[in-house]
């Protein structure tokens, strides 16, 4: 272990991420009244030009009036390269109540970028008076973002997670394809004549999870297209858990069970880690420093495998 130990993230549950236009308040108590951790509202993609004022509005006016429970509520802002950013940030912070959480930056393409929107935020909540200090949440969208990701996990304190958004990442990188995630038909190895799937999101994620680990920044999965595909979500976000990502984005409600269900430490997964942290401990009183558990060779890296798993559980049950 190096001197300088990685940080822990933020304390939260974060498994699951709802999103929804700001331009579409209707959708908004139903957003609250369901099982996701976070609720994202958006004022970026999902929200057309001419809609970007009346659906700012929209979203201030909720984050005051809606009752959001124990969730986190963020709000994806517009990117730093449009006209709309600076006004979505300014009224936020001037407007909106104080039970908002966090703002979602996307595009991130490097440590100024959030440098830039730290800036605007200090200096609002300054002049404002605002007791509760805004978190940050930003998206790896472009070949620059993944170049830059560990500056970009280092680049503000207010940095609290960070997700990959494939679709944008995979236009910046010039990827031939036009999905949203999950398996692409053309990225496969051959052998003996057989097809075998790859992941093309892999790397990416795992350069995202060691910079978020380094810097104690909570790595989520993004978005999966493809909603009538529960099975092809549920094995993107069982490779993404198993990589060490905590979360995954809902673009349609019915992706929130899943996320959650995969995300959500089973019974039996608890079961053992606490099992295997007992073991550790008897091990321990023996002044034995390895032991075994059914059949297998467990140690000190044992003890904090299991820990990371009953920490999980803990906290969703808190």
């Amino acid at each position: 272990m190096s001197f300088r130990t990685q940080p822990a993230p933020v304390a939260r549950p974060n498994r699951c991420q709802l999103f929804g236009p700001g331009s579409r308040p209707a959708i908004f108590e139903k957003m609250a009244g369901s099982a996701a951790d976070v609720i994202n509202l958006d004022l970026e993609d999902s929200v057309a030009p001419s809609d970007k004022d009346s659906a700012r509005k929209n979203v201030i006016d909720a984050i005051g009036t809606i009752d959001w429970g124990n969730k986190t509520l963020s709000v994806r802002i517009n990117g730093l390269d449009t006209p709309f950013w600076y006004r979505d940030v300014v009224d936020l912070l001037e407007n909106a109540s104080e039970r908002l959480d966090l703002i979602m930056i996307p595009k991130v393409g490097c440590a100024a970028d959030l440098y830039a929107v730290d800036a605007l935020v200090t200096a609002i909540e300054a002049a404002k008076g605002r007791q509760k200090k805004l978190g940050f949440e930003v998206i790896i969208e472009s070949a620059a973002g993944i170049a830059h990701v560990e500056e970009i996990a280092a680049a503000s304190p207010r940095l609290q997670a960070m997700s990959l958004g494939a679709a944008d990442f995979a236009a910046s990188m010039g990827m031939a394809t036009t999905g949203i995630g999950g398996t692409q038909e053309n990225y496969y190895m051959l052998r003996e004549g057989a097809k075998y799937w790859s992941d093309p999101w892999h790397w990416a994620q795992a350069a995202i999870v060691a910079a978020c680990r380094t810097h104690g920044v909570l790595p989520v999965d993004g978005p999966f297209g493809d909603f009538s595909d529960d099975d092809g979500f549920r094995a993107q976000a069982l490779r993404s858990a198993t990589l060490g990502m905590v979360g995954k984005w809902a673009i349609h409600p019915k992706q929130v069970t899943l996320a959650n269900e995969v995300f959500t430490p089973t019974q039996e997964a608890v079961t053992e880690a606490r099992e295997i942290l007992a073991a550790m401990e008897e091990a321990k009183a023996r002044g034995e420093g390895a032991t075994t558990y059914k059949g297998k060779l467990i140690d000190i890296a044992s003890i904090k495998q299991a820990e990371v798993i009953v920490r999980q559980a803990e906290m969703i049950a808190g």
